[in-house]
């Protein structure tokens, strides 16, 4: 359980994740939730054969036509059209049946009760087949896609009102030490304010989570023991006292609480004391390191894939290639994620390492739009060298 890989300690915390639970929601709370089922199509759509601009609906044949009504959006003709007939017809309404095209008005000249139209240009003229954009009973969306406003509007127009969505993890926040004080509170003189739990929570609601904030609960076993057994949730994400110091008190207090350790450090820069368990009452614990920036990168390597993986959605990390701006020294036995500018320049994706490292600094992971992956034992790179990067998602 120690020194674990990256990727092996992701592939032990996935394979505990619980199995999903289901609920149905209207469209109005379907944003952000990831599909548990997947969407049909409840009819044809558009589920006429419909005008794709304004004009004329007009048979193939003839070019003076007596124009005997009109088709608008939401109220069509309603009749079908002989030879030597035309109808006004207006965008989005629906072509009667006996017109195979669509002449547009800019082509066509009126004179009173008839309209002169051009020589026929082939069926189909500007007109949307009905069943053009998706049939009745067709998968719209598949179980694991999340719902973002795009697909929220598929949705809407295949005819459904309510989707079934994996229910949101119930996910407990619990920051830890003396030294912390709540942001807006009177801090002592040898306090700083609290910036890792709200920025985390932060993640676990953009990645589909419900997160709840404890209150810090300073250097106190029995106090971190009982407020993780009175909190609830599926998944407790602690926040710092996660090292080996006198004051690194909260494994010792999950261990009151039945934890079954499945991973105890990892081989990664920043975050090697990131630590993974199930406690006896099945709930599951991910503890984060307490400095910021360790903590915040362990939370894009296994907090977003567990959450991912706990709501059915696909939790593989994406990696994209940069040109990196600097030199970078060969690395050693930890994989190193290094925050970075990520930027296009010349149609080229640039990084750009930020110029101090130092996991406590939060001005520089506000300032980054991403991570450089640098893997173990990695040589050494030149300017212009391609890199691994994950782009952090900064909405």
């Amino acid at each position: 359980m120690k020194d674990l890989s990256v990727e092996e300690a992701r592939a032990r915390m996935l394979a505990e994740a619980p199995p999903v639970q289901v609920e149905t929601v209207s469209l109005d709370a379907a944003r952000g939730r990831t599909l548990a089922e997947p969407v049909r199509a409840m009819r044809d759509q558009p589920p006429f054969d419909a005008s794709a601009m304004d004009g004329w609906a007009v048979p193939a044949e003839g070019q003076e036509l007596a124009i005997v009504g009109e088709s608008a959006a939401g109220k069509g003709y309603g009749q079908p059209l002989s030879p030597g007939q035309a109808v006004r017809i207006f965008t989005g309404a629906p072509v009667p049946l006996g017109a195979d095209r669509v002449v547009i008005q800019e082509e066509a000249a009126r004179d009173g009760d008839r309209v002169r139209v051009p020589a026929g240009k082939g069926a189909q003229h500007y007109i949307r087949p009905r069943g053009g954009d998706f049939r009745s009973e067709q998968v719209l969306l598949h179980t694991g896609e999340r719902v973002d406003a795009w697909r929220l509007g598929l949705i809407a127009a295949s005819g459904r009102a309510e989707v079934s969505v994996a229910r949101r993890p119930r996910v407990v926040i619990l920051s830890t030490g003396e030294e912390l004080a709540a942001a807006g509170s009177a801090a002592g003189p040898e306090q700083i304010f609290d910036s890792g739990s709200p920025a985390i929570g932060a993640l676990i609601e953009a990645w589909g989570g419900a997160a709840t904030r404890l209150a810090s609960t300073g250097d106190d076993i029995d106090v971190i023991a009982q407020a993780v057994e009175q909190a609830g949730g599926d998944l407790i994400v602690t926040i710092g006292g996660a090292s080996v110091g006198d004051h690194d008190l909260v494994k010792p207090a999950m261990a009151r609480l039945g934890l079954a350790l499945k991973v105890e450090t990892v081989r990664v820069r920043p975050g090697k004391p990131t630590w993974f368990g199930r406690l006896a009452d099945g709930r599951l614990v991910l503890g984060l390191p307490g400095n910021p920036a360790s903590a915040l990168v362990c939370a894009e390597l296994f907090l977003r894939p567990l959450l991912l993986a706990m709501q059915g959605a696909d939790p593989a990390m994406t990696l994209s290639t940069a040109f990196v701006t600097q030199p970078l020294p060969a690395n050693g036995p930890r994989e190193h994620w290094m925050r970075a500018r990520l930027s296009i320049e010349q149609g080229r994706w640039i990084a750009q390492p930020m110029s101090d490292q130092d996991s406590s600094l939060i001005s520089v992971f506000a300032s980054a739009s991403g991570l450089i992956r640098r893997a173990v034992g990695a040589p050494a790179a030149e300017a212009g060298d391609l890199v691994d990067t994950l782009p952090l998602d900064r909405l």
